[in-house]
This record gives C-alpha cells, structure tokens and sequence, in this order.
C-alpha cells in the first residue's frame, strides 16, 4: 500500500512540474511577445506548441496563431501563409486569422486566393469594413500590375547586403553621396536584436564613382550607437541631420526618439534628444521639410487614428512645437510610416491602412489651400504585393531610390527608380477614300500648336511617320495632285504614359463628282433641314483646307414630276447650299449652284450595291429602269438615289489673295 502512495504521490508532482514548466515556456514566449521580440517569440511559441497535449485544441490553436502572428511581425510573409492556413482550420481559431491570412495572400501576390479569403472573414466578422476595403484593394491591385507606370525600377546590388538595407537619402547636392539604414555586419552594435533577428542598425554612407558605381557602405562617423539607429533625413543644405535611435533592454521596449546633429568642420556634432514625445513612446522616421520649418514623424502616442501614425512639429524658436496629428486624409486605423519631403512640398510616405497592393505602399500626398491633403497610390511598378517604402528622389527629377522586399526575402533591399521621357510617334497612312489604296508620294504636313511645322513624303505603302512632343496638339495635313488636301487630329495633352498614335488620312479624288451625304429638304421644298448641316459643315472644313479650289454644287431629283419643275426645284435647292456655305465664310467667288433636275441619273457604285443587294454596279438608275422594278419598296430606293447633292471641282488655282481673302 506504501508503494502506491509513494507512486501517485510522484506522478502528481511530475504532472505538476510539467504543468508548471509549461506555463514558464507559455509565459516566456508572450513576454518576448508583448516586449516586441517576435523574432524571439516564434521559436518560444513553436516550443510551447510542440509540448502541449494534443487534446488541448484551444491551446494549440491559440500557440498557432500567435507563431502566425510573430511572423507576420517580422515581415515572414510566406511563414506566416503557412501557420495562417493551421489557424483557420481550427474550430476555436479567431476569427481575425481569415482576415491576416488574406494580408498574408495579398503581400505574397496572391490576390484571388486574397478576396476568397477576406468573403470567409465577412462571414465570421460582418460588421468589419476592412474585408470591402480590401477586396477593393486587391482588385485595384490586378489593374495596377496589368497597367503599371512607367517606370524603370532597378535593385541596388552594389549596396544591398545579407542584411535589412532601407531608408537611403541623398546627402550631397550632386546627388553622389547617399544614407541609409542597414543591419549589415559592419555595424556598431555587436548584439541581434530580438524583433528582427538580425545586428542592430546603423547609418551608413556610400560614394557613386565616375563609373555610376556605389563605393562599398561604410558607417557614418559619430552618430551610429550599440543600439538601432536608423531612417535619417537631412536638410535642403545637407547642413542638418535628423535620425531614429531605439534602445532596448532585456524584455523592455525603451521606445524609439529622434536625434538630431550638426555638420561642423566637415563632421557631425554629437547627437542630442529633441525630446519630441515621452521617453516611452514612439517617435521614429523624421522627414525635415524644404523650409527646415516642419518636420514629420511617425508615434504611436495617444491621439492617433489607429497604430503608427505620422504626425509633425513646427520650429519655435530654438525649439519645436506640441506635436500635431497629419489627419484622417494620411493616417488611418492601419499603419503610416516612412515619411519622406520632396524639394516641392509634396509628403510621401508608407501606409498599410490605404487600398494597396500588398503590405506597406508608398503614397503620394499634395496639401492643398484649404490644409488637407490629396493622396495617390504610386502604383506599380514602384509599388509590389511586398513592403515598399523609404523613397527619396533626386530634387524633382523623376528618379531616386526606395525601399522593397518584393523579391521574396524578408530582407529590405534598395532599388532606383527613374521614370524615362514621355516619347510619342505617330504613324500613318494616306489612302484613296473610294478605293482604299495606299497614295505613294504624297505630302504630309504636320501643323502642330507650339508652332511647330514639319513635312514629309508618303512612301510606296502609302505611310508616314513623325516624333511627336508632349502636352501639344497636333494637324495632320495631307495633299496629292488630282486629290482634295484631307487631314486629321491628334493630341498628346493629358497623356501620361509614353504611346504610339495611328491615323489614316483618306484623300478624295476629284476626277468626278463627289457626294454630299445626308442632304435633306422636305417634299417639293428647298430649306435646308437641321440635319443636313453636319455633311455641309464637313464641307466647310474641306473648303477651308483647299482654299486654291472652286466647285459647283450639283442638286439632282427623281423623275417623278415634269422636268421643268424639277429642274427648278434643283436649281432652288443647289442655291441654298451656295448660301449656306456663303453665311459660313467661304467666298461667293469660289462656288456656282447648278441644278440638274432628273437628267442626270445616279450610277450604282459599290456603296449603293450593298445596301441594296438587287442593284447591281454600273447600273443606270433611269426612269425606265426604276418602272421594271418589281416592287413598291425597290422603286422608293431607287428614287431616293436619285435624289443627290453633289459637287464637283472646277479649278485648282483659285488665289484667295487675288479675291481679297
């Protein structure tokens, strides 16, 4: 019996160390957790996970979602799709591992599985505006890719290392010399930090050579500590420093300040605390603007809109004001970092609460008179599904550097970016409007509103082709002996991505006649009726592009009624296109009104022919003819082709100079 109470007594005390040990283990990992040391955290929770009992699901679903959590902290998106995927399989999962596992497709690219996701998460979280928000976003983020902006962007080999390389600015007015951050091996700190698993950061500087090659980084003298030190931003006149130090102790967050330095003598003064928020709080990534009056930066403290949020200072004197929130136009219920202040007063800066395509994107901020602030997606291809942020440009040329992990690693890497000159070409062709065949040899001038004035010959196909400038418009004009001059417009204003146009300029011949489509009057009248005036008003601008021509508008009618009256009627209604044309400008001198009546009936063409499948080409649309038709409706046909204005040219070398236009 002694035997027994000896063994229960020790398998109590074994289940009660196990228990307690496993607590220490749980206690351990949400420590680390809590303190911001997810790199930490993930092997303590992985190890917690592997020792619970399998019967325990609640716990186990809890440990999964926490590793799913850590890696999403430290920016593991792929590891964390994996744990994501457990968490929502379990029946006491959260709720919100739908909603991160859809993050978690987004920033790895995969925004169909993303949107599938996110209509789950509507199911188990309907009153939650993100899942709209989101879907809206990965959508955008499909038409993005599909037409992404012209830039060219290219990774910086030359100072990307094994390590986190973000943040660059340029410190040198020529642009030759930049900062960034980078947890490379050089730098000071000997330590990893438990939040990234990797050194701690430091500042480093690199020299581009005549060769537009980047010197290997080295650490920028006296600013860097044993702690992170990082995101520096510098003034117009490279005369000022402004960086972020976050120091950090065993399972203690000190929180991160801002520090500032001096160049005396060709080198910086010993960093001092601006002192810009509690020593406890947040207050990280500086950005200085062009006038060194305002500077941003980004805090968790209270006040904000949701996590990190970008807030400003004014200079005081020798020091700064209260701190001031940017605004829900910048700041949302997600996080806002990395601001950035081009030489033109426009904030950039990282967010990943705005539409976007993957996890942080960089957003494009204008303030406008009334202090609020137009934002814009920059879209891709400087945006990706990763983390993209920490851009700065080169005073306001369209090129500079920023900061990815879109190839896949969790390392941030440096990229340039360069957004290559508009170039727009046209191409055309100059063709025969009847016949469609190609004009070899004749000219086309461009007219364009810069005043520009070009001129170039057809070739054997008929083509031509001419660079054209942004923001102008343009005139084609082409013109060919035996032809009417013909023309047509492009414009390259509000065009925003480089294009190639394509026009055809169709050349009317004037060996004959040439009609005059939709011309109508009423029955027995010769007014014009309102929607003659469209062809008529075509007719202008072909006047007015061959001012060396004359013509003789042509009135027919059909043969039903005699032909004085017709003949008259004709004649009537040749004249009141004369006039029309007259009231439009165009000289009295340049056209004569014929009427024709019934006597010159309409030949069928191939137009005609195939719109009325029983009138062959060539044929003669006489009285006679018209009469042998079987039936009511092919006769009415017939007649209405009769009835025609036209007009033929009758000289090329009318000189509107000599006739006092």
């Amino acid at each position: 019996m002694r035997r027994i109470i000896v063994l229960v007594t020790l398998l109590l005390l074994v289940a009660t160390s196990g228990i307690s040990a496993q607590k220490r283990r749980a206690s351990r990992a949400y420590e680390a957790f809590e303190a911001g040391e997810y790199y930490e955290a993930i092997d303590f929770f992985k190890d917690t996970y592997s020792k619970t009992s399998k019967s325990d699901k609640a716990a186990r679903g809890e440990y999964i979602f926490m590793i799913a959590e850590s890696y999403r902290l430290v920016n593991d998106p792929r590891s964390a799709e994996t744990w994501y995927k457990l968490a929502v399989k379990q029946s006491s999962g959260r709720p919100e591992s739908h909603f991160y596992l859809a993050m978690t497709y987004k920033k790895n690219g995969k925004y169909e599985l993303a949107i599938e996701e996110l209509n789950n998460y509507k199911q188990v979280a309907p009153a939650d505006p993100r899942a709209d928000q989101e879907i809206l976003a990965c959508e955008l983020a499909v038409e993005w890719q599909r037409n992404p902006e012209a830039y060219i962007i290219t990774e910086l080999k030359d100072l990307n290392s094994r390590g986190a390389d973000f943040s660059p600015v340029y410190s040198r007015e020529d642009y030759g010399m930049i900062y960034f951050t980078s947890s490379r091996e050089d730098a000071t700190g000997n330590k990893t930090s438990g939040a990234t698993g990797e050194n701690f950061t430091d500042i480093f500087e690199s020299r581009i050579d005549k060769k537009e090659k980047w010197s290997t980084p080295v650490p920028v003298d006296v600013i860097n500590s044993e702690f992170d030190d990082g995101t520096p931003s510098l003034s117009v006149d490279f005369s000022e420093l402004f960086f972020t130090r976050c120091e950090v102790g065993k399972r203690e967050n000190k929180g991160c300040k801002i520090l500032y330095s001096m160049r005396e003598g060709g080198r910086w003064s010993d960093p001092i605390n601006l002192e810009l928020v509690a020593d406890s709080l947040v207050a990280a990534h500086p950005a200085i603007s062009n006038d060194g009056e305002r500077l941003f930066f980004v805090s968790d403290m209270r006040g904000g809109y949701g996590g990190k949020d970008i807030w400003y200072v004014t200079r005081e004197g020798s020091g700064w004001s209260a701190p001031k929130n940017a605004g829900p136009d910048i700041n949302t219920s997600g996080d806002e970092m990395f601001p950035y202040v081009r030489v033109d007063g426009t904030l950039y800066f990282s967010s990943d609460g705005l539409p976007g395509m993957g996890g942080l994107d960089i957003f494009k901020a204008t303030e406008q008179p009334n202090g609020r602030w137009l934002v814009e997606n920059m879209k891709s291809p400087i945006n990706s599904s990763a983390d993209d942020f920490g851009i700065s440009f080169e005073g306001l040329s369209e090129k500079g550097m920023f900061t990815s992990t879109r190839k896949g690693r969790r390392n941030d890497e440096l990229y340039s970016f360069v957004l290559p000159p508009l170039e727009f070409n046209i191409t055309g062709l100059v063709k025969d409007e009847e016949s469609g065949a190609a004009i070899a040899g004749s000219t086309v001038q461009l007219i364009a509103s810069d005043g520009s004035n070009l001129q170039t010959e057809t070739g054997n196909g008929g083509e031509f082709r001419f660079a054209l400038k942004q923001n102008v418009d343009y005139i084609f004009l082409a013109s060919k002996e035996g032809y009417l001059n013909g023309k047509e417009r492009e414009t390259t204003k509000g065009e925003e991505k480089s294009r190639d146009y394509m026009v055809t300029i169709m050349l009317t011949a004037i060996d004959k006649p040439i009609e005059l489509p939709n011309i109508f009057y009423d029955f027995g009248k010769w007014e014009l009726r309102p929607e003659s005036m469209v062809s008529l008003d075509k007719l202008v601008e072909t006047l007015n592009d061959n001012e060396n021509v004359t013509i003789e508008l042509m009135s027919h009618t059909d043969s039903r009624d005699t032909e004085e009256y017709n003949l008259d009627l004709s004649q009537k209604r040749a004249q009141s296109v004369v006039e029309y044309l007259i009231e439009k400008g165009i000289n009295p001198d340049r056209l004569t009104a014929k009427g024709y009546g019934e006597s010159t009936p309409k030949i069928v063409d191939e137009e005609i022919s195939a719109q009325a499948t029983f009138l062959k080409v060539g044929t003669v649309l006489t009285e006679e003819y018209i009469n042998s038709l079987p039936t009511e409706e092919q006769k009415e046909i017939t007649h209405q082709a009769n009835r025609r204005t036209e007009f033929r040219v009758l000289r090329t070398d009318y000189n509107p100079e000599e006739n006092g236009e």
